[in-house]
């Protein structure tokens, strides 16, 4: 064991220590970075579902809105299908990312045109602006665990199938 023989000394140890562990940390970051941009771009954007078994896990596990629970990389794909037949134009923006250590927390646009049969309601024709959030966790180069939370409200209002509430009167 070192022993420090001052301040300055025990700092330059830290440092030497901590350098390392921040330059892995900010390489952990641009990797998974480079995971998500690929998920949102050729995969989604792009439609090449065949991405879900490179980018995703075996073991992955989706936290969606209202409880759902999705597993698996074969699971998440029967998922993506339901909103890509939906909105067959569909085009996400990543608007923001924060990352720390293996996750990322990323802000995203969703724009399409409602073409398709979603969960029962049937094509609109009318165009949708969706925002959301998902907190994304990262194993191996792989995504492990996404939890999403994004505006079903203001989809579904969008939709024309979910009316406004009048304001409360007193």
């Amino acid at each position: 064991m070192l022993a420090c023989a001052g301040v300055a000394c025990c700092r330059s140890l830290a440092a030497k220590t901590e350098i390392p562990n921040l330059k892995r940390e900010v390489a952990m970051a641009e990797d998974n970075r480079a995971i998500l941009e690929r998920a949102v771009n050729e995969m989604l954007n792009g439609r090449n579902l065949a991405l879900v078994e490179t980018l995703f896990a075996q073991g992955y596990v989706y936290h969606g809105p209202g409880g759902l629970e999705v597993r698996g990389p074969e699971g998440f794909k029967q998922l993506l299908n339901v909103y890509l037949n939906a909105f067959p134009d569909v085009k996400f923006t990543i608007e923001d990312t924060v990352a720390g250590g293996d996750k990322i927390a990323w802000r995203w646009t969703m724009r399409g045109t409602h073409k398709g049969d979603l969960m029962g309601i049937a094509p609109t024709g009318k165009t949708v602006t969706i925002t959301g959030i998902v907190v994304s966790r990262y194993s191996g180069g792989k995504v492990i665990e996404d939890w999403e939370s994004f505006d079903e409200v203001g989809m579904l209002r969008q939709l024309g199938v979910a009316a406004i509430p009048a304001a409360a009167h007193a």
